[in-house]
């Protein structure tokens, strides 16, 4: 079990102080959420954070989660800034962009992901799932922080494990708390993302305790 804190609900002007208090309570990798305003209305961070992110704590993962159906010049910037695993969004682009993608990713030495919005059939994934190191599985819709865990999340989490198998990870993302991480585990997730429950409901390491907890 694997939890990655997701920076998007930290607070940006003491930002590194926060990540630095999540890893000293044991956090190895940061879900970092990319949004271009355009494949989802919010905006939110560019390569140079990321750089500066590898630069600070280098031994610490940086998971990149694209939202953009701009692959042609993100992927290869974020690549560069120093990605350790990427995933993009399935409803970004066609299925031979993705096979692409996926190959572009695995030749560059960065861990690949596909996203699926809530929406989206999990059988999509049946093409892919020889190319990818995790499936996440947005339990909410994209674009926003402090959503509600939707309802039909656990049988697509089940639906998803009985078609990649238990080799690749299975990553929740939305409304996770220590009821739904329970949950998403139990349907057969392994990676939980959690952002406002574990920046904005008190002290960051009681926080990925009380999680932790709840995960064992």
């Amino acid at each position: 079990m694997l939890i990655a804190p997701s920076i998007l609900n930290a607070n940006n002007l003491t930002l590194k102080d926060e990540i630095k208090r999540a890893t000293n309570a044991g956090i190895t990798r940061f879900h970092i959420d990319i949004m271009d305003g355009h494949f989802v209305p919010n905006l939110s961070f560019g390569p140079q954070l990321v750089s500066d992110f590898k630069t600070e704590f280098p031994i610490t993962e940086a998971e990149i989660h694209l939202m953009s159906n701009n692959p042609k010049v993100l992927i290869p910037a974020f690549v560069k800034a120093g990605a350790d695993l990427l995933e993009f969004h399935y409803e970004a682009m066609q299925p031979n962009e993705v096979k692409y993608w996926l190959d572009y990713l695995k030749s560059n030495g960065v861990k690949a992901g596909l996203v699926l919005n809530p929406d989206t059939p999990i059988p999509v994934v049946e093409q892919f799932k020889n190319q990818i190191d995790q499936l996440l599985l947005m339990t909410v819709h994209p674009g926003f922080g402090g959503q509600k865990f939707l309802e039909n999340s656990a049988s697509r989490i089940k639906e998803a494990r009985e078609l990649v198998g238990k080799d690749i990870a299975i990553e929740v993302d939305g409304g996770i708390n220590q009821q739904t991480a329970r949950i998403a585990k139990d349907a057969g997730a392994n990676v939980f993302v959690a952002g406002s429950y574990l920046f904005e409901k008190g002290d960051i390491a009681s926080q990925i305790a009380k999680l932790t907890q709840s995960l064992s």
